[in-house]
C-alpha cells in the first residue's frame, strides 16, 4: 500500500464528474488499498478517488470506532431532515466552516466484493457520505457557502 497525493483545490479534478466503475479487479482493489492507506496518513474520515487525481467513483470513510467502509458507485437514495455541521475536507486544508446536512441519509453502493449494498446513516457517517459522494459529483463543500467570509480557519493543535 502507498499514500497517494491528495489533490488540493482548485485543481481541476476536483470539479470532474467520476466515471462508474463497470469492473471491480485489481486496480480497484489497490486502488481501495491505496486509498485506505492515505486517508490514515492525512487523518480523515473520508476520501473520494478523485482527491487522489482518479476520476472513479470509489469512496472510502473511516468513523472512530468503526470498520473502514469501501463503497463503489455510490447514490444516495434518500435524505431527510436538515442540521447544521461543521465540516472540512482533506482538498481545502485550513479551513472548516458550518453547513446544512441531512440528518439521515440512505445509500445504496457495492462493497469491494462487488456486492449491492445499503447503508442507512445518522451523524458523522451521514455527513462524511453526503460530503464524500459530493466529491464524485464534482463539488466542494465550500459551493454550500453564501461566501467565502464564513470559512473559519483551523488553527494546529
Amino acid at each position: 500500500m502507498a499514500a497517494l497525493k491528495i489533490r488540493v483545490n482548485p485543481d481541476p479534478v476536483l470539479r470532474e464528474k467520476a466515471k462508474r466503475v463497470t469492473a471491480i479487479d485489481k486496480s480497484i482493489h489497490r486502488l481501495i488499498d491505496n486509498m485506505i492507506e492515505t486517508l490514515h496518513t492525512a487523518s480523515g474520515v473520508g476520501l473520494a478517488a478523485n482527491q487522489v487525481g482518479v476520476p472513479l467513483r470509489v469512496i472510502v470513510i473511516h468513523v472512530p470506532d468503526e470498520e473502514v467502509l469501501a463503497l463503489i458507485n455510490p447514490e444516495i437514495i434518500e435524505k431527510k431532515g436538515e442540521r447544521l455541521v461543521m465540516e472540512g475536507c482533506l482538498s481545502i486544508p485550513g479551513y472548516h466552516a458550518e453547513l446544512k446536512r441531512a440528518e439521515c441519509v440512505k445509500v445504496k453502493a457495492k462493497n469491494r466484493e462487488g456486492k449491492l449494498i445499503r447503508i442507512k446513516a445518522e451523524d458523522l457517517l451521514g455527513q462524511a457520505l453526503e460530503h464524500e459522494i459530493d466529491h464524485l459529483n464534482g463539488v466542494l463543500y465550500i459551493d454550500y457557502l453564501d461566501s467565502e467570509d464564513q470559512l473559519q480557519k483551523v488553527e494546529p493543535e
